[in-house]
């Protein structure tokens, strides 16, 4: 971690550097194909032999990606697992981040919670902090994620076909019902709303999953923005339609105790942020999928199937009959409200 710092940030006693020590420098072992990290200008890595590399950034900015109020270890979490939850749907095994972290002040009882939360979850996949940056600014923690994916198996947006079963993994719509009973000033009074509300601040990367779809699955996205925004990409990109039966979704017994189920569809189908896996296989490959939820505990339901392109990009469908459903567009970072 070098460049920008704290050098103009109101006389502060703590400098930049002597906050990437005390909190950013601490992480030992899992320095995989690392060579030379933290402490220079820049992190030397190399990739093993038979293997590409998968990279992606998210930024999450508050008030915008997160709430005034949430914990820096909740905030620390839920930055790294959605940068994973990227990597899972490429295929790919997470290897390092690095992190570029702005502070309106700096807050050592702050810094010290996320740090520790950021290496708790870091260790937990075996993944490496390289580097990154501080500066002083308005909250937002910024994510560079890398991987291994072995040469030509990566999952891409663009491969689904006609014929095709959509599958998901988990259940959908759980973090966005957490954060409504958040943002109606409820705290969870039970053990339904407290499973939703700590979904949507601890959502579960799927990156096992994820590398074992690579000889399976035909295209895979990750659900950040919602199902009907992200399936949407896979069928953009491939050039195809979908039907989705509605009476398949895959809702926790939670989302459906706390909410009718008109509400939970339109959690699950619009919803976002539950970092779930949609992916499309071959009729001819479920028995593998039924397999694969079985031996890694990760269930996964088969919503629908991929159809030739028409004018409806997904048809929505209940009990096997054709209904005409408003399905309610997903998050838009630059959408009027």
């Amino acid at each position: 971690m070098s460049a920008l710092c704290f050098w103009c940030a109101d006389k502060m006693s703590t400098g930049e550097f002597d906050l990437i020590g005390r909190y950013f420098s601490i992480q030992k072992g899992n320095q995989h194909f690392v060579d030379f990290s933290i402490g220079d200008d820049c992190a030397i890595t190399h990739i093993p032999e038979g293997y590409q590399l998968a990279i992606t950034t998210d930024t999450m900015v508050e008030g915008t990606h997160f709430l005034s109020s949430i914990s820096p270890k909740d905030l620390a979490y839920k930055v790294i697992a959605t940068n994973l939850s990227d990597l899972a749907a490429m295929g790919a095994k997470p290897a390092w981040i690095s992190l570029a972290l702005t502070l309106p002040k700096v807050d050592e009882n702050w810094l010290s919670q996320f740090s520790q939360s950021l290496f708790d979850v870091l260790n937990q996949y075996d993944v490496t902090l390289i580097g990154g940056d501080t500066t002083k600014g308005p909250l937002s923690v910024t994510i560079t994620a890398q991987g291994f994916v072995p040469k030509g198996k990566a999952l891409f947006r663009h491969n689904a076909k006609v014929g095709d079963l959509i599958y998901v993994s988990g259940t959908l719509g759980d973090s966005a019902a957490g954060l409504n009973w958040i943002l109606q000033g409820k705290s969870a009074v039970d053990f339904d709303t407290e499973f939703l509300v700590k979904r949507h601040f601890h959502p579960t990367p799927r990156v096992e999953l994820g590398q074992a779809l690579i000889d399976v699955a035909h295209s895979c996205i990750d659900i950040s923005d919602g199902l009907v925004a992200d399936l949407g990409h896979i069928l953009t990109r491939s050039q195809c339609s979908a039907e989705i039966d509605l009476s398949f979704l895959s809702l926790s017994t939670s989302l459906k105790k706390t909410y009718r189920l008109e509400k939970a569809e339109a959690f699950a189908l619009s919803g976002g942020e539950d970092y779930e896996l949609c992916f499309t296989i071959p009729a001819n490959k479920k028995s593998e999928i039924e397999t694969l939820s079985q031996s890694l505990n990760v269930p996964c339901t088969c919503i629908g199937k991929i159809v030739q392109q028409n004018n409806n990009q997904i048809t929505f469908l209940k009990d096997g009959r054709v209904i005409h459903y408003q399905a309610p567009s997903g998050f838009d970072h630059f959408k009027d409200k």
